[in-house]
């Protein structure tokens, strides 16, 4: 985007920065959140702890959607709050700048956004929602080499049972180890040993050997008297468990990228079902995108207090009506997907609604002489307050007078 004048660059200063930082704070509040729920997760499957940050890497397309708009909408509130509360709008106002033209700057970055999300929500987030549940799927089939839980009995191969006491480099190295055993020929071998490493077999890819050290072999055979067996070196060869093959990618609609969701929501050979979930989520991807337009006047009429007022009511104002926005979208897209409403009607509806209150707004703030949308807002709120006030007030002289009666 060329910057051809001070002003434009002045004005993508003051827009970037807020946006950059609302956009990690979001996206790290988000992640941070996740990656207790990922590592309580990983540790109950036993799996390395490293896979954590491959699905929170995999979490970051759907995280960004988010960010994204929402980064936009706070980084042009802030800008054009700093330039009301420091006069600097009134003077390019008053030498005759429009607020189309003050909008120019953050259109065209809300234009590079767009693009960028559109990215997000029609290819890289199907996909990466497909390899998160591949993740989650190889952590619960052992695929990832899941390591021996510390503490507790774990089933190997149906006819292993095998209890450690510690756990090193990456569950390679075992400590305290007690293993019982059920032989393909009926006898039971109850092993003990101070350590063992896993180590892999080059003829065989579907075994393992796990090296004992320092330890003893009870065998007790049936019909005769057990016998204990001790040894400085054991290999006791384990069989891998079979891993079945993850599905194909495509098993809801949110896998889907915008090619698959125009073919099957649109095709005579898919379902009902299918073409129902297919078109409320196409309609709900484009509403959350077609949006994005509307977020600069949103918020440049929120960002404008009332004269010798620095009251911040909107920025709130502004986060929970996108909120609340996004919420709608995600109810009507499951209403839509079920077929209990059609998603032109459940999805652009609200669009259109929002968009008019915006519309109506921006033009108060931008063409009516006077007009001031937050100033009703906040009237309403700081009368609120005052009558909250009064009916606390009364109940807190009553209070003391009852103390200094009873003293």
């Amino acid at each position: 985007m060329p910057l051809n004048s001070r002003l434009d660059r002045y004005l993508f200063r003051l827009t970037i920065v807020p946006l950059l930082g609302v956009f990690v704070l979001a996206a790290s509040l988000l992640i941070l959140d996740q990656m207790l729920r990922l590592f309580r997760f990983v540790t109950t499957e036993g799996g390395p702890v490293g896979v954590v940050f491959q699905m929170l890497g995999t979490l970051l397309p759907d995280y960004a959607s988010l960010a994204i708009p929402l980064g936009l909408l706070l980084g042009t509130l802030f800008a054009f709050r700093q330039l009301a509360l420091s006069s600097e709008l009134d003077v390019m106002r008053a030498v005759g700048l429009s607020y189309s033209r003050l909008l120019r700057v953050p259109y065209a970055i809300t234009l590079v956004l767009m693009a960028i999300n559109a990215a997000l929500v029609f290819y890289i987030q199907p996909v990466s929602k497909y390899y998160y549940e591949e993740l989650q799927f190889d952590l619960r089939s052992g695929a990832l080499g899941a390591s021996i839980k510390v503490g507790e009995f774990t089933t190997l191969a149906d006819r292993m049972a095998l209890r450690i006491e510690a756990s090193e480099d990456s569950g390679r190295k075992l400590q305290g180890i007690f293993a019982r055993i059920n032989t393909k020929d009926g006898q039971v071998l109850s092993i003990s040993a101070r350590e063992g490493r896993f180590l892999s077999t080059s003829d065989n890819p579907d075994t393992i050997i796990l090296r004992l050290s320092d330890g003893t072999i009870v065998q007790d055979p049936e019909g005769d008297s057990p016998r204990v067996l001790s040894f400085s070196l054991y290999d006791l060869p384990i069989d891998l468990p079979a891993i079945e093959n993850f599905r194909q990618r495509g098993e809801g609609e949110a896998e889907y990228i915008l090619p698959e969701l125009l073919r099957i929501g649109w095709s005579d050979s898919s379902s009902e079902t299918q073409r129902n979930a297919s078109k409320a989520s196409l309609n709900y991807r484009m509403v959350e995108l077609a949006m994005m337009l509307f977020m600069p006047l949103l918020a440049v009429a929120l960002a404008i207090p009332p004269k010798r007022s620095t009251s911040a009511l909107g920025v709130f104002v502004a986060v929970v009506l996108v909120v609340a926005y996004h919420k709608v979208n995600q109810y009507m897209q499951d209403f839509a997907a079920l077929g209990r409403i059609d998603p032109m009607l459940g999805l652009w509806g609200p669009f259109a609604v929002f968009v008019a209150l915006i519309v109506w707004w921006f033009w108060q703030i931008a063409y009516v002489p006077g007009g001031q949308p937050i100033g009703a807002l906040e009237n309403a709120f700081s009368k609120a307050v005052k009558k909250i006030g009064r009916l606390l007030r009364p109940r807190r002289r009553s209070d003391a007078f009852r103390a200094e009666q009873t003293g």
